[in-house]
């Protein structure tokens, strides 16, 4: 099984939570995509990280930084996705920091942890009133926050800390039991 598949597995177990758009940069993801080296750039890779954490903050277990989230957003849009949807990206990265200088006067990366929270819970607000929308066509591109959300979380949930500390993670699973009781709280099981 390539990783890949893996990927769009873990991602369909987690109930789906990736995009139509995303599943689609899967299942063609060849290596063969054009290569955005903006995206190596080490001030994109901190921006990158700094989002990464305040959507996946580290709290009693690994945030998105520990587990390099950031290196696998950039893996993914190089290898996986097109060209518009690497400039989409690249844009909103962008946006990030527009918003962030008329809201508070600073960059992304000199407002404080709250700070970074509310702008990027507006902009969540703002994508899914985009995905909402009545005028939308097919071909649209995809809103970029969608793809900082999803791919987050799925590179947090694919790594070795995601699936061992914050899910609950069997290394040598057993036989399989559909009906286990599940108390509030408890945490969701590594596949």
């Amino acid at each position: 099984m390539h990783r890949r598949d893996a990927i769009r597995n873990v991602a369909i177990l987690l109930g789906t939570a990736i995009s139509a758009s995303t599943l689609s940069a899967l299942e063609s993801c060849t290596g063969s995509a054009p290569k955005n080296y903006d995206l190596h750039k080490p001030e994109t890779k901190a921006l990158l990280a700094e989002i990464a954490e305040t959507i996946i903050p580290t709290t009693s277990t690994p945030g998105a930084k520990a587990t390099k989230v950031d290196d696998f957003i950039v893996v993914m849009m190089n290898d996986c996705y097109k060209k518009t949807d690497q400039e989409v990206f690249l844009e909103g990265l962008k946006k990030i920091d527009a918003a962030s200088q008329k809201q508070f006067k600073k960059n992304f990366m000199d407002i404080t942890p709250e700070q970074r929270t509310e702008l990027l819970t507006q902009i969540d607000k703002e994508r899914v009133e985009y995905n909402k929308r009545k005028d939308k066509k097919e071909g649209d591109p995809t809103h970029y926050f969608q793809y900082l959300k999803e791919l987050t979380l799925l590179g947090y949930f694919t790594s070795k800390e995601g699936a061992t500390q914050a899910l609950r993670y069997v290394p040598v699973p057993g036989k399989y039991e559909g009906c286990i009781p599940y108390k509030k709280g408890d945490k969701a099981w590594a596949v």
